[in-house]
């Protein structure tokens, strides 16, 4: 079998993940042999890639020293790829509380300090979704992730706190007082931060040791934020109910 994506690349880089990619569809055991066959790469060439790649744990030997399986360090690259798993009762539960509210509700996961949708409204899809993700004290979800975390720094370079809209948080004292208030309210708000007219409120879906492992977001317009705080109660009676769904 040749295996060979078409206008695929023939650096370091790109044979790496070529690589890779013939491990997974192999599976656990795949020979040297077999990838280079496949790749039609020189075997000094796959030999120093390989060695490579079990240096720093994206392969790894099988016991028997004949062949190579994914290693832990590819679970992060698959788990950002991968949307997180929300159970079917969960979804359900949030559908209920969905309906006659005219606001969007949204759940989002805590995963490796990174921002994670799991279940957005279809019905008021969310806005600005990369700037979301990439600059989290932009959003109330966002807030609520790194008031959790404690050292918001972890996450969130200075680089980071970009001046998106007039009210964007641009200063890490502020913000640090901002996350401190979180922690004791145990809710996030942002208002005009992530862009001009938008509004959110987060409130925590806990895990069993009580640490934030998701929040549920409920987001509309800004001039409806004060409606949509009304809601907060029954929002956090809904996390109670997710939590145990959820984890």
């Amino acid at each position: 079998m040749n295996y060979r994506p078409k206008h695929a690349g023939s650096g370091p880089a790109s044979n790496s993940l070529r690589i890779l990619e013939i491990v997974a569809r192999f599976g656990t055991g795949t020979t040297a042999k077999e990838i280079t066959d496949a790749l039609r790469m020189p075997p000094a060439t796959a030999y120093r890639l390989l060695n490579a790649l079990v240096g720093d744990e994206y392969l790894v030997r099988t016991s028997d020293l004949r062949g190579f399986a994914l290693g832990h360090a590819i679970s992060g690259l698959v788990m950002a790829a991968t949307p997180p798993t929300v159970p079917t009762a969960a979804r359900t539960v949030i559908e209920g509380f969905r309906q006659g509210n005219r606001f969007g509700v949204h759940l989002f996961m805590f995963i490796n300090a990174s921002l994670r949708i799991a279940d957005e409204d279809p019905d008021y899809p969310l806005h600005s979704v990369f700037e979301m993700l990439r600059y989290p004290q932009t959003s109330a979800a966002g807030k609520l992730m790194l008031a959790e975390l404690g050292d918001p720094a972890f996450p969130l370079p200075d680089r980071q706190l970009l001046k998106l809209t007039e009210h964007a948080i641009t200063e890490s004292g502020k913000l640090e007082e901002q996350l401190r208030e979180i922690r004791l309210t145990g809710h996030a708000s942002a208002i005009n931060e992530l862009g001009s007219g938008s509004a959110s409120l987060a409130l925590p879906v806990r895990l069993p040791n009580g640490s934030a492992g998701g929040a549920l977001c409920l987001t509309g317009p800004a001039e409806r934020f004060t409606t949509i705080c009304g809601h907060a109660d029954a929002a956090r009676e809904l996390t109670s109910r997710l939590s145990p769904l959820l984890f």
